[in-house]
């Protein structure tokens, strides 16, 4: 089921919001809507400490399965990064080191907006 914009503009922000309430620290959301057809959001956020960032992780998945939206996957649990993807919105909960080092908001932004491609009618 896509959501619109909208829908997940808010899920981004909602998702955002349960960071905040765990103290994740440098949260920012990356509108990728004219960069990519992949998703339209990343939340990206820092934890202190494993525990910290699995603490973080586990609380935006209870929050969210709560709102009736259940993260489609989960890699990395027990590392100090964890991806929880929602389809339209991806989460990277990140321990400062990996995220200095894979600096996801420079690599996302400094993209081209992509040309929404027009398809031909076939012939």
């Amino acid at each position: 089921m896509n959501l619109t914009p909208l829908e997940s503009q808010t899920k981004a922000d909602r998702i955002a919001q349960i960071a905040e309430e765990m103290k994740a620290e440098r949260i920012e959301v990356l509108d990728l809507r004219k960069k990519t057809i992949v998703c339209d959001f990343f939340v990206v956020c820092s934890g202190n400490s494993d525990v910290h960032v699995r603490s973080i992780a586990e609380k935006i998945e209870e929050k969210m399965k709560e709102a009736k939206s259940r993260p489609d996957h989960i890699e990395g649990r027990g590392s100090g990064w964890i991806l929880l993807d929602f389809g339209d919105v991806v989460c990277h909960v990140m321990r400062e080191e990996q995220r200095q080092f894979y600096d996801l908001e420079s690599l996302w932004q400094e993209l081209p907006q992509r040309e929404d491609i027009e398809l031909g009618d076939g012939d």
